[in-house]
């Protein structure tokens, strides 16, 4: 591995996020492969800067990869980066969940910064096998606490606000309220997926058998089933638009028995959106909403970040899938390749005349 390559891992900006892209222990690798990595300065990530340290990584100040980072370097980080007026162009490489190439709201503005500042941006959600499968994911952590949190509330067990915990003391939660009798109904959409496995173990583990769709009962969905369950888990994750699942005009369906969605994949600005029943997700300080009041009402749980309620779970089984590809990155194989080019698409897209 050539020993130019250099990695710098930056905070999060989101107030929320506790994970990592990658461990100390993942760390300790990628140095001992030749690998420069760089580590900022968190008081919110979930594992000790000293760790890195140890590992052989540099240090750096908090959020000063824009002004401190090498141009070659590869800037790595989870969530969104600081936006808004004034907000700089950007001249590296990025790697992380840009979110930026479904029409999901901000993108335009991300995508002409990285043209401005002749950056690029190799986004983690596409970095795929020969296949078309992700190579590193959230998924099942994702599904795993969103169904979690969905048990919670239904059982009048969620607190907010929500604060990191660890599988342990999540496991404890769902157990003390699990019956034998619980008449409780739950679907979970996309169940054979990382994301639904997630779901349905959690479920499992709160007592519940839940109902599990995927590909074979969403091309035609039955809509009077979903509708008939108690809580409806979605765990889909679509690149391009397909018929919704559920609609604004079920929800006043005088046969819903539905009184929870959580819905774990969160595209809701997005036009791939599969639940266009909401405009805006929900949050740690408040992390259920309202949609429908009175005899029947109707909850909904959509956090963007869900693993960060895990975070060092989460963040070793990221990291764990990860790391055998940034060992690589030197060598531009193909996951990084497609990630580049699903990049250079969106951008050329975006540029592209109107009437074309």
């Amino acid at each position: 591995m050539s020993d130019s390559l250099h990695l710098w891992m930056r905070h999060e900006a989101r107030p929320t996020e506790r994970r990592a892209p990658l461990t100390p222990e993942d760390a300790a690798r990628l140095t001992a492969a030749g690998i420069r990595v760089t580590v900022e300065e968190s008081d919110r990530r979930a594992f000790p800067l000293t760790a890195y340290t140890a590992a052989g990584c540099a240090t750096a100040p908090t959020a000063s990869w824009h002004e401190q980072a090498p141009d070659d370097a590869y800037v790595l980080g989870l969530k969104e980066l600081p936006a808004g007026p004034g907000a700089p162009a950007l001249r590296h490489r990025h790697i992380y969940f840009g979110h930026a190439y479904k029409g999901q709201a901000g993108a335009r503005e991300l995508l002409a910064r990285f043209t401005a500042g002749g950056g690029a941006l190799l986004d983690m959600e596409y970095l795929t096998d020969e296949t078309g499968r992700r190579v590193a994911a959230f998924g099942y952590w994702a599904g795993y606490v969103g169904a979690a949190l969905a048990v919670l509330h239904h059982r009048g067990a969620l607190t907010a606000p929500l604060l990191p915990t660890d599988r342990p003391a999540l496991d404890a939660l769902l157990a003390a309220g699990a019956h034998p009798a619980d008449p409780t109904t739950a679907l979970v959409v996309g169940a054979l997926g990382r994301c639904g496995r997630g779901a349905c173990d959690a479920l499992v583990r709160a007592g519940l058998e839940p109902t599990r769709w995927d590909l074979a009962e969403t091309r035609n969905i039955d809509r009077p089933a979903l509708l008939a369950h108690d809580l409806l888990v979605n765990t889909v994750l679509t690149t391009t638009p397909v018929p919704p699942f559920l609609t604004k005009a079920d929800l006043d369906d005088p046969d819903r028995r539905l009184s929870l969605v959580s819905d774990v994949t969160c595209d809701v600005t997005s036009d791939c959106n599969v639940l266009p029943v909401y405009d805006e997700t929900t949050t740690w300080t408040e992390p259920v909403r309202t949609l429908r009041e009175g005899e029947r009402p109707l909850d909904l749980i959509a956090i963007d970040n869900l693993p960060s309620l895990l975070p060092v779970e989460a963040a070793t089984a990221f990291s764990a899938e990860l790391t055998p590809h940034l060992l690589r990155l030197a060598e531009w194989d193909g996951v990084w390749a497609r990630a580049l080019h699903t990049f250079e698409a969106a951008v050329e897209a975006q540029e592209a005349p109107l009437d074309q």
